[in-house]
């Protein structure tokens, strides 16, 4: 729990480290960012992401760390900015389509939200985030029965998850005029 010390001390290590190569401080940086992440630290997060970056070169999972911090400050052309790299890279991993899928409707670009997601969905059929995401989509899109389905379908799929939580939490705001979250 004390991820701000945990923060402080990987990118210590990182900056004393004899070792040679740039893999192992790039890894230490990565740690701290989302130990500051954690920590609420967003800024410092950005730092040692970007660090990382910059030793270890577009690695993937470097380039959606960053995405998800930009998005928790509502940076999402940033986000949009990593996620692109990350996509180019591989353009079959889901969870990268679904976090530009969730950039793009931050953004209230709808067609490209409905681009990424549908690719995700055809990817994953039965995954949870992808699901819950078109659903948002389609919900905002005026496509009330399409959105419910997928929601209800997030929750036969796994009743115990994050996932399932937020897609009973729109179920309910669409028994009353709100948006989804």
């Amino acid at each position: 729990g004390a991820y701000e010390e945990a923060a402080r001390r990987l990118e210590s290590l990182a900056a004393t480290s004899r070792r040679p190569g740039k893999t192992l401080k790039a890894e230490l940086l990565a740690q701290a960012g989302q130990a500051w992440l954690i920590a609420g630290k967003t800024a410092e997060a950005l730092s040692a992401q970007t660090r990382a970056l910059d030793l270890a070169g577009p690695q993937f999972e470097l380039l959606i760390d960053r995405a998800i911090t930009h998005a928790s400050i509502g940076e999402y052309w940033e986000a949009i900015d990593d996620l692109n790299r990350a996509v180019d890279q591989d353009a079959t991993r889901v969870d990268a389509l679904v976090f530009r899928a969730t950039a793009w409707r931050k953004l209230k670009n709808f067609d490209l939200a409905q681009d990424d997601i549908s690719r995700a969905v055809d990817l994953a059929p039965d995954n949870v985030d992808a699901l819950l995401e078109r659903g948002n989509i389609l919900s905002l899109r005026g496509n009330a029965a399409a959105a419910v389905s997928d929601w209800e379908r997030v929750i036969a799929l796994e009743a115990k998850s994050a996932a399932a939580d937020a897609a009973r939490e729109n179920l309910e705001k669409q028994k009353m005029p709100s948006k989804p979250q």
